[in-house]
């Protein structure tokens, strides 16, 4: 017996470990699979980022170029004795300043140097001020410097117009000021090292600046006047598509497509998640000489305002297109009842948005009957279709009786727990007895109620006949909602095009031109 059992032990652990060669020989085999693709998905992204927009790579060389000609101050020697070490400032002022647009590099590089300059004349004053006195009012004089206008910096931090604007110019002054100050107190040349700096670190800004703004320039400007038209455009598509999708599409098996392939999100998806974007464009932007352009000064912040309206109308499309994901739907037979006003409304509808991405890609104001009596007349055309349909939306006069027939179910289930005392003992033992039959039938009553649990809420799910054209009244009421919408929309874009000084509308502009998706690096 006993051999017996040791063989089976071994033959246990032989396979064992056997499985385990052969899950680790598995675990190596994927390892090396997915090193052997590593080359070539490096590749793919590569090449994929570099032609979504080509800007990156020229914005890249860019970089090179400026890194190489601020270089030349500490590799030339000519440079480098009259600058000295300080020449490695310039380096990272152009890896730290240059930005993808001009309008971020012109503000971190006028943050940069309007930091370094007045936190070099403050900390100079307070050097010359502490040098004065003996040597340790000397360390009192740095010390109390140190922390008061730390202090006070930080605090101005909070400020929101400040943070905003001057956040980093702050924390650059905060930086050059401590090192000067606290370096004046061990070395004798603190204002020869403060003159170097500050004068390699405004030759990288101008570096920066000179690339930014003559080599190909990126303007922020644009990229915010090239999102808003492509949002409209996005709105416009969705629209449309959901409308199309819900009257003529597989609503049934719509669920099975993943969110990112769906081309309705993805119209939408870009006015959802532009409020950063849109704010940051819109203060880098402002930084930019271009803005004078077109009027005196153009407004980048009634953009961001564009874009807020733009997201509450993106809302309720977002609950259009939920419609098309409900578990229960409108039978189809019903829907084609409807149909051709729902899709009147959403073409003129979808007509409107476009004609405002129009007018602001082309500068000019709206068209005078961009709303016209089309739009009401297909509000009007849906309004009669409902009315002229009132019992699909009533739901069965019999609903009252379901529900009184599901408790009178319960009830009679429940009933079958009951149980009644007939008579009552006297004595110690009849009580005890009557008290361990009554927790007895507490529990069974207990264990009932659980178990019927599940059967009441099928038989409640089953009672409830919701109307069948319940699931399209929402979504008509949601299409009415986006007509309403749409004046908010109009008013801002027209405050834009006021603003702006758009041109005025021609009857020969209303052209259509179509929006690829804009190239946006913030």
């Amino acid at each position: 017996m006993v051999p017996k059992v040791f063989a089976g032990q071994e033959m246990v652990v032989e396979n064992e470990s056997c499985i385990m060669n052969g899950n680790w020989k598995k675990r190596v085999h994927v390892f090396g699979e997915r090193v052997r693709r590593i080359p070539t998905k490096a590749c793919q992204t590569t090449w994929r980022v570099g032609r979504e927009d080509p800007r990156r790579l020229i914005h890249a060389f860019k970089v090179g170029l400026s890194l190489t000609l601020v270089s030349l101050l500490y590799l030339l020697e000519p440079f480098y004795k009259t600058i000295g070490q300080s020449a490695i400032w310039a380096v990272m002022t152009v890896v730290v300043v240059l930005e993808f647009t001009a309008g971020a590099t012109l503000c971190k590089g006028l943050n940069r140097g309007l930091g370094t300059l007045l936190a070099g004349l403050l900390a100079f004053i307070v050097g010359y001020v502490a040098n004065a006195c003996g040597r340790v009012s000397q360390a009192i004089i740095i010390g109390a410097a140190v922390f008061s206008i730390g202090a006070l910096a930080t605090y101005m931090r909070f400020i929101p117009y400040i943070k905003k604007n001057y956040d980093y110019g702050i924390v650059i002054f905060l930086l050059t000021f401590n090192l000067i100050a606290v370096s004046s107190y061990r070395v004798d040349n603190v204002l020869k090292i403060a003159h170097e700096r500050v004068y390699t670190i405004a030759i990288g800004c101008a570096v920066c600046l000179l690339m930014s703004l003559l080599v190909f320039p990126n303007w922020s400007g644009e990229d915010l006047h090239n999102s808003t038209v492509y949002k409209l455009e996005g709105l416009a598509k969705s629209i449309e598509a959901c409308v199309n999708e819900y009257f003529y599409g597989e609503i049934e098996g719509s669920g099975d497509i993943k969110l990112s392939e769906d081309p309705i999100y993805k119209g939408y998806k870009a006015v959802l998640d532009s409020k950063s974007i849109d704010e940051t464009l819109a203060l880098h932007a402002s930084w930019e000489p271009r803005h004078s352009r077109y009027c005196h000064r153009f407004p980048w912040q009634q953009y961001v305002k564009v874009g807020a309206v733009l997201r509450q109308f993106g809302y309720t499309v977002v609950a259009l297109h939920g419609c098309l994901r409900t578990e229960i739907q409108t039978p189809r037979s019903v829907r084609a009842m409807f149909k051709d006003p729902c899709i009147r409304l959403a073409a003129e509808v979808s007509k409107v948005l476009i004609e405002l991405s129009n007018s602001i890609r082309n500068r000019r104001h709206c068209s005078p009957e961009i709303l016209s009596d089309h739009l009401h007349e297909a509000l009007q055309d849906l309004n009669t279709a409902i009315k002229s349909q009132p019992r699909l939306f009533l739901g069965p006069k019999h609903r009252h009786n379901q529900a009184s027939n599901m408790f009178k179910i319960a009830a009679e289930q429940v009933g079958h727990g009951k149980t009644s005392l007939s008579s009552v003992k006297t004595d110690s033992s009849a009580l005890l007895e009557w008290k361990n039959k009554r927790v007895s039938t507490e529990q069974t009553k207990e264990s009932e109620r659980k178990s019927l649990r599940p059967q009441l809420s099928k038989i409640a799910i089953t009672s409830l006949e919701f109307s069948e054209a319940l699931p399209f009244a929402a979504f008509a009421s949601l299409l009415v909602e986006t007509v309403a919408k749409l004046d908010l929309v109009i008013e801002e874009v027209e405050e834009l095009g006021r603003l702006a000084c758009f041109k005025e509308f021609i009857p020969g502009d209303e052209f259509v031109v179509t929006c690829d998706e804009p190239r946006i690096d913030v």
